[in-house]
């Protein structure tokens, strides 16, 4: 299952997060800051890239590949005194304040170093980014952790927009998309369509820099899949090696669980009986919350009521847990499921459910916290509902253009709701409840 590329070149790929970081280093008295998110996803590869274009110099420090390096935070945490240590160890680096830029990788490997934080933003005069991944577990919490002297960037794979560029998609074209979604005018059959087998190639691939660009590089889904099962392996062997003895094997079943959660049945709510037979939530809502800090999985959370302010009326304990790139979740199941995929032969459970998670996908690597409404009374139910402007927008997802009768509803009982969202394999609408109906892919561009 080979596919071509737009224009059969290797290209670098384009990172959005690299505008956050000029935006970050253009700042007056700004504070170090701390490049967070799931294994693979691109952190270091951004810096040393943004380091090149930015900074005369880079000083950096991966604590796993140069677990030495430790002792040059073992003593005194003066900003001098480790500058002093840094000169020493890098006799070749001037490290000159506003010119170096010192990057400190893998930073959780050396909780003296993200307790250093602290001074060198106190101090003001060095230019410091860290990073890592299983930031938020705190398996080793350090002595002193530097709240309020820090910035965050979370770092997610690609999203839909940075895979064509990857693919080789120019940012006219993707204007011309944008200007269709602003005039919510019918885009042109072949250019839906075209976009549809993009989105179903990115769907299949999912938005991992090393698996996109393998992809771009050789067209071949094979090498695809070998990489996201050795990436999955990677992920369980996180969860091994960073979770307490309690916890390593039950997050591990709650993680691969995930493909049974929302391929496999009707109703995606995250059931504990799905993990292994008989098992409840006191055994193991520890274990999500575990994978939760870890970014390896997001969560869309229930709500009782569709009014703003939706975090009120969320819901702790019934919840959809997503994977926080499309690619881990592709594989959990086998090669078949990418074939189907491109060649557009899914059904049933498996396709609804599949773009549903990549629209939830989507949402969650723009940035919005994600909640979902169901009413056991009147059996209405909205897939998704997310918050612009004070104002809460409702979303379906359909995997043909079938009627969205609970958007629908809820549009009519809710005249603060002005309108809402249904994605679909179709094209673009809008109806005169106010239900915008847009194709599966901009879900990328709302």
């Amino acid at each position: 299952m080979t596919l071509q590329n737009v224009d059969g070149g290797v290209l670098v790929l384009k990172r959005k997060m690299t505008a956050h970081l000029k935006a970050w280093a253009a700042g007056r008295d700004k504070k170090c800051l701390v490049v967070r998110g799931a294994r693979q996803t691109g952190k270091t590869f951004i810096v040393e890239r943004f380091a090149e274009e930015a900074y005369e110099e880079l000083v950096e420090i991966n604590f796993k590949q140069l677990p030495s390096a430790v002792e040059i935070f073992s003593g005194d945490l003066t900003v001098d005194r480790m500058v002093m240590a840094l000169r020493f160890r890098f006799p070749d680096k001037m490290i000159i304040p506003g010119k170096t830029l010192i990057f400190l990788d893998e930073i959780q490997e050396c909780q003296e170093a993200v307790t250093s934080l602290k001074f060198w933003a106190l101090d003001n005069r060095y230019d410091v980014i860290a990073s890592g991944s299983l930031l938020g577990i705190d398996y080793k919490r350090a002595s002193s952790y530097p709240v309020g002297y820090v910035d965050y960037l979370t770092m997610h794979g690609l999203d839909f927009e940075e895979y064509l560029w990857g693919i080789g998609i120019t940012e006219d074209m993707i204007g011309a998309l944008r200007g269709f979604l602003d005039t919510k005018s019918v885009i042109p059959e072949s250019v839906n369509s075209r976009m549809m087998q993009y989105y179903r190639q990115y769907i299949a691939t999912g938005g991992m820099p090393e698996i996109v660009q393998k992809y771009v590089d050789t067209g071949d889904f094979r090498v695809v899949d070998t990489l996201q099962r050795n990436l999955l392996t990677g992920y369980q062997y996180d969860i091994a090696h960073y979770a307490t003895a309690e916890e390593k094997v039950k997050a591990e079943k709650c993680y691969l669980s995930l493909a049974r959660q929302l391929l496999d049945k009707e109703n995606h709510k995250f059931q504990y009986k799905e993990i292994e037979h008989g098992a409840r939530a006191q055994k193991y809502y520890s274990s999500v919350e575990w994978l939760l800090r870890a970014d390896l999985v997001h969560l869309c959370r229930r709500v009782t009521d569709v009014r703003y302010d939706l975090d009120d009326y969320a819901r702790e304990d019934f919840f959809r847990a997503y994977t926080t790139d499309l690619s881990l979740l592709i594989a959990m199941k086998d090669y078949s499921l990418k074939q189907h995929i491109v060649e557009n032969t899914l059904s049933g459970n498996t396709k609804g459910g599949l773009y549903e998670c990549a629209v939830a996908d989507a949402l969650y690597k723009k940035g919005y916290p994600l909640y979902f409404y169901k009413n056991e009374t009147t059996r209405r139910e909205l897939d998704f509902l997310i918050q612009i402007d004070g104002q809460v927008v409702p979303i379906e997802v359909k995997s043909g253009n079938t009627r969205a009768a609970s958007l629908q509803m809820e549009l009519r009982n809710h005249k603060d709701i002005s309108y809402g969202y249904k994605f679909v394999d179709g094209n673009i609408g809008i109806s005169e409840e106010g239900i915008i109906t847009l194709p599966l892919y901009m879900a990328a561009f709302i």
